[in-house]
């Protein structure tokens, strides 16, 4: 019972401490895409909508998605858990997130045929693993209304 008392105090204190990085790591991030935008709106003004410039945004803005949709989804339901703090769910929609954002950001003009391949074969792998993993929402049949007062 005391060891473990002390392993779950050090859980504690290694979840508080990977909470405080990945807030770092967004804040950051944060910051970084808040300043890139208000220099590219300052330097190209209304012209600033390229696909280069949009594919920069979006992969910072995944970036941050995926900071977050990691501390969401590892560390704070960990603090409850009876059972462990690794959970499948959480990891493949990181991974799809990532592998999204690789599809935003990648460049079609110097990806080569086996390279998009691969990515394609990794978001479908990943999304098939995700929807048979999901329990299936039944709907429960309405409750019959009786005429009865």
């Amino acid at each position: 019972m005391f060891k473990e008392r002390i392993f779950d105090l050090f859980e504690q204190c290694v979840m508080t401490t990977l909470s405080a990085i990945i807030m770092l790591i967004a804040s950051v991030s944060l910051l970084h895409l808040t300043v890139s935008i208000v220099v590219m709106l300052a330097d190209r003004g209304i012209n600033s909508t390229t696909p280069e410039n949009l594919q920069a945004v979006f992969g910072m803005f995944f970036t941050i998605l995926i900071a977050l949709e990691f501390k969401r989804s590892f560390i704070t339901p960990s603090a409850g858990k009876q059972h462990g703090i690794i959970r499948i769910e959480p990891i493949l929609l990181i991974g799809i997130l990532a592998t999204v954002r690789k599809f935003i950001v990648l460049d079609l003009k110097e990806i080569d045929f086996n390279e998009m391949l691969g990515l394609s074969a990794a978001i479908l792998s990943l999304g098939l693993v995700y929807w048979f993993i999901q329990p299936r929402y039944q709907p429960q049949p309405p409750a019959l209304q009786s005429d009865n007062f």
